[in-house]
Formats: structure tokens, C-alpha cells, sequence
């Protein structure tokens, strides 16, 4: 056994590094920007891959309806045995049991003399429009969906960052209370309230770095990536301010919003079906071409015999179906235009909501940046104080929380708009490539 001890020795330390060289591989962060996140998202979500097969099936719907107004070729083969005479046995004496086969071609040109096929296929189309306008609509929810997961990862990150500061200032600061209790500058109960609060902001790290988590999570689970796989995002939340104007906002809305052209879709389709029902009072022709050889021996080449016809079908009396489904087809039409009324009332309405939001976290953004930079000032004042023996140390502790509360208030205001700012470019209709 001592003989394999090194080489057993020398296997182990291999595959113990080769451990060690794929850890540290497998935990390289993935480096996103936002875009990168939305496109992962579109090749990998769930939503966007039925989008996309509602699409193709709406795209080969007018080839279906298509194929309505098209000929139509039949072959019909027949073997048969029987005791009956065929039909061209010119004789009354009886007939023995015999083989029959036939062969029959038969040419179907449908005469769209009503107009039904032709609706049918307009409103093949127009499914297949409002399908396309699915998937774009589906990219804008799914990239809305992603920014505010990946701003939510910005914001539980800088969150994150105050919450670490929070507890190396109270740290710092118990340091400097012991220090001046060892000497007998200060009472115990100095130390003790400094104590307790950095005790709180560790919990609150705790929090903190859960959520953190939590958010990672979510986003990878958003865009694909297995649930623990560590992402380092480029950019941060920032202020970028928007130019454009809430009737801006509203008037391109309505213009480009998927929903709008949707809505006229349905018009237009409801108002098709109005035709089709009318069709029901009208006839309905066809042009049947016909040949046939029959015979009882296979494979029936021979007695070939021809046929055309022009085949014309009208109801006369339908007890009132006819005007039942026109009538229905009709209050389609009202609803559908109520429907688009509607739409549009709503869509003015979100549009306004995101406006107004994104630019009340606008004023906020500049309030709470003041406020970040008073915290600091007074907080670095109020340290001095308490070294030369001026103030308290409950004037510390109360400007280290005010700083912690101004810093956590300038985080949501610059995430509330920057997620306002997204969820406006998405009830905007802002086009996703």
C-alpha cells in the first residue's frame, strides 16, 4: 500500500485543484447591462416563445383561407363486390355476384358569387395582424418586466452599500465612545446606546443583503440564468431627465400603441362577420367537373363516362337563423367600437399616471440629494462635538440615522424613476427590437 501512497497522494492534489480551477470558473460573475438582460429575456422566456407560435399559427391561418377559394381536385378509388347489375348492364335477367371498381376525378371550382370567402380571408388577415401586434406587445411587458427586476437589483444593491456603511460608521464610532470611556470621558451609558444601534444596523445588513439576494434571484430567474448565478450589472441608477411632455406622451401613445391598432383590427373583423352572416340570405355556387371509369375488372379503365355541373344552393326558409346571426354579428360591431373607446380612454390614462409619477420621483430626487449632503455635514459635525466634549452622543447616533434615512430616500426616489421613466416608454408603445 505505501508503494501507491504517491501516486494516490499526487491524484488527489490533481483533482482537488482541478475542484478549486472549476469553482473559481463557475463563480465568475456574468456582466449584464439592461439590454443584455432584455435580450436574453426574449430568446428565453416562455411568453415570448407563445407569442411567437400564436404568430406563425394566425400566418398560416390565411393560407387556410386562402385554400377555400382555391380548385379543388379529388380522386376516388372503389372496389366493390356485389349482386346488384352495374348500371350499364343493358339486361333484365337476373345477375350474378360480380367484382365492381371504379376510378372518379372530380374538379371543384368554388364561385364566390356572396363574398364569404373573401371576408374569410380578410379576417384570416386580420388575425394574423393583431397576432403580430401580440408579440410586440408581449417584447414591451417582458422588457418593462425585466427593467424593473434588474432596478430592483440596482436599488437592493445600493441599498446594500448604505446598510454596510451604516454599520462601519457605528462601528467607527463605538471605537471612539470606548476609547473615551476607558479614560473616563464618557459614562457607560455612552457605550451602551452605541452598542444597541450597531447591534440594529446589523440586522438591518442582514435585511439587506437578503434582499439583495432575493433580487438576483428574481432577475435570473426573468432572463433564463439558473436561479444562483452571479451577475455584476454595469450600469447604476442615475438621473437622466425626460424632454418630452405629457401630451407628447399621450399623442404618440395613441398613435403607436399595439392595442390601438388592435382595437380596429376587431372592428374591421366584427364587421367582416356582419357580411358573413348576410351571406346566409344570399345563393351559393360551385362548378363540379366529373369523370369516372368503371368496371368489373381492376382497375377499371374502361365505360368512362363525364359530368359538369353547376351546382346552386339557397336557403328558403331557415326559421329565422339567418337574421339571428346578422343581428348578433351587428351588436359584435357596437361592442368592438366600444371596445376601441374604451381602449383609448385607458390607455390616456396610464400614460398620464406614468408621467405624473416619474416626474414627482424627479422633484424627489433633487430633495433627497440635498438632504444626503446636509446628513453628512451635519453627521461630520456632529462627531467633532462629541470628541471635544461639546455634545451628546445621542446628537451622533440621531445624525447617523437621519444619514442612513436620507441615503435609503435618495436610492427610492432615483429607482421609483427610473422604473416610472420605463413603465411610461412602455404604455408609450416605444418599439422593442
Amino acid at each position: 500500500m505505501k508503494r501507491y501512497y504517491p501516486y494516490v497522494a499526487g491524484l488527489t492534489a490533481a483533482v482537488f485543484c482541478l475542484v478549486l480551477s472549476t469553482q473559481s470558473v463557475a463563480a465568475e460573475p456574468v456582466d449584464l447591462s439592461l439590454n443584455q438582460c432584455v435580450t436574453l429575456a426574449l430568446e428565453n422566456n416562455p411568453a415570448m416563445k407563445i407569442a411567437e407560435a400564436n404568430k406563425d399559427k394566425a400566418a398560416w391561418g390565411i393560407q387556410q383561407a386562402k385554400a377555400g377559394k382555391g380548385l379543388n381536385l379529388g380522386y376516388t378509388h372503389t372496389d366493390l363486390r356485389s349482386s346488384a347489375p352495374p348500371s350499364w348492364w343493358p339486361y333484365l335477367s337476373p345477375y350474378s355476384a360480380y367484382n365492381y371498381f371504379s376510378n372518379e376525378l372530380r374538379l371543384t371550382v368554388p364561385i364566390d358569387a356572396s363574398g364569404n370567402l373573401e371576408n374569410a380571408v380578410s379576417q384570416a388577415k386580420l388575425n394574423s395582424n393583431i397576432s403580430d401586434l401580440n408579440v410586440q406587445l408581449t417584447k414591451q411587458q417582458l422588457k418593462l418586466k425585466v427593467t424593473d427586476a434588474y432596478f430592483d437589483v440596482l436599488q437592493a444593491r445600493n441599498l446594500l452599500k448604505v446598510a454596510k456603511q451604516t454599520v462601519n460608521d457605528f462601528t467607527v464610532h463605538l471605537q471612539n465612545v470606548q476609547d473615551q470611556y476607558d479614560v473616563g470621558t464618557v459614562a457607560l451609558p455612552d457605550v451602551l446606546q452605541t452598542k444597541v444601534r450597531l447591534a440594529n444596523a446589523q440586522d438591518g445588513l442582514t435585511q439587506a443583503q437578503n434582499n439583495y439576494d432575493l433580487a438576483v434571484y428574481n432577475l435570473n430567474n426573468i432572463i433564463g440564468l439558473p436561479l444562483h448565478s452571479e451577475i455584476k450589472l454595469q450600469e447604476d441608477l442615475a438621473y437622466q431627465p425626460s424632454p418630452l411632455t405629457l401630451d407628447d406622451c399621450i399623442r404618440y401613445a395613441l398613435q403607436y400603441r399595439p392595442e390601438m391598432e388592435q382595437t380596429q383590427d376587431s372592428i374591421h373583423m366584427a364587421a367582416d362577420q356582419v357580411e358573413i352572416a348576410q351571406s346566409g340570405r344570399k345563393p351559393s355556387f360551385s362548378l363540379v367537373g366529373a369523370t369516372e371509369w368503371q368496371d368489373n375488372d381492376f382497375p377499371a379503365v374502361k365505360n368512362r363516362n363525364w359530368t359538369v355541373s353547376l351546382v346552386a344552393q339557397l336557403n328558403v326558409l331557415d326559421s329565422g337563423l339567418t337574421q339571428s346571426q346578422v343581428k348578433k354579428a351587428e351588436a359584435d360591431v357596437v361592442a368592438a367600437r366600444e371596445q376601441a373607446r374604451q381602449t383609448r380612454d385607458g390607455i390616456t390614462l396610464e400614460v398620464s399616471q406614468a408621467y405624473l409619477s416619474m416626474q414627482e420621483a424627479a422633484k424627489r430626487i433633487d430633495t433627497d440629494k440635498v438632504a444626503v449632503e446636509q446628513g453628512e455635514v451635519d453627521l461630520k459635525l456632529a462627531e467633532e462635538r462629541y470628541q471635544n466634549g461639546i455634545g451628546t452622543n445621542l446628537d451622533v447616533i440621531d445624525a447617523e440615522l437621519a444619514l442612513e434615512q436620507a441615503r435609503n430616500n435618495y436610492i427610492k426616489a432615483l429607482y421609483d424613476y427610473n422604473t416610472d421613466k420605463a413603465l411610461l416608454e412602455k404604455t408609450m408603445g416605444i418599439t422593442v427590437k
